[in-house]
């Protein structure tokens, strides 16, 4: 007969509770964690609480966020931008430009949105295409490819086919590498994404390699963003301090 191993329920739903946070990719506020898990919402907060003293979680006001000691886990020196300090910052670039806000990084040759800041007011564009396949289509995903290096670049270029996802979209290999090899500091989407919407990045330098922030707005609000673009920089240069940190 086989003997069951004695577990500990209270640390069963904690781990619960990390993998739901984990896997959600933006905040996930108590109540949807209570009605995920099944647990009453006074035990998930209870939960809850215990994670946030222990760095595991962060309470952010639209939710539960993974907290900068579960983002160690298995990297012993600890590596990259603790994901709350990330938030803080994209909250500032959204406050300041009222704009949605997105982090992107680009680790073992995949891109993807670690964090987007939004509102009714400015909401976020609609991530119909994963960054994958549209990198040559967003202005952060140009972004990051802006600083790879070349040979990573190229190969990442070469395993995705630049898709018309639009009218505006660049297909020509030969045009974007242009575009991305003369890159001032910043890259812009003119609807080449989705018509209706532009995008501004800011490429970030990681030591996983290459990241980028971002703005979403109306095509037509893109002028009048332009002058204000200075917090999307200096965004993208606390993302690097912190990074290095």
């Amino acid at each position: 007969m086989t003997m069951q191993p004695t577990l500990i329920q209270s640390v069963v739903r904690a781990l619960d509770l990390l993998d739901l946070v984990g896997s959600a990719g933006a905040p996930v506020t108590a109540k949807r964690l209570s009605r995920l898990t099944g647990l009453p919402l006074g035990t998930t907060y209870n939960l809850l609480r215990t994670l946030v003293h222990e760095g595991y979680l962060v309470r952010d006001p639209d939710g539960y966020l993974l907290g900068d000691h579960a983002g160690r886990l298995g990297q012993p020196g600890g590596t990259g931008v603790g994901r709350s300090r990330g938030r803080q910052i994209l909250r500032t670039v959204h406050a300041d430009l009222h704009a949605a806000a997105y982090w992107a990084e680009y680790a073992d040759g995949t891109i993807r949105i670690v964090d987007i800041v939004d509102s009714p007011e400015a909401p976020r564009a609609d991530l119909w295409v994963g960054l994958q396949d549209a990198a040559h289509a967003t202005a952060i995903g140009k972004a990051v490819l802006s600083v790879l290096p070349i040979d990573q670049r190229r190969g990442f270029l070469a395993e995705h086919r630049l898709v018309d996802l639009t009218p505006r979209t660049h297909t020509d290999p030969a045009r974007l590498e242009s575009e991305l090899a003369a890159g001032d500091g910043l890259v812009v989407d003119r609807e080449e994404y989705t018509l209706g919407i532009a995008c501004v990045a800011v490429p970030i330098r990681t030591r996983t390699g290459a990241g980028a922030v971002a703005i979403s707005v109306p095509a037509g609000r893109l002028q009048s963003v332009s002058s204000g673009l200075t917090a999307l920089t200096r965004a993208a240069r606390l993302l690097e301090l912190a990074d290095s940190a």
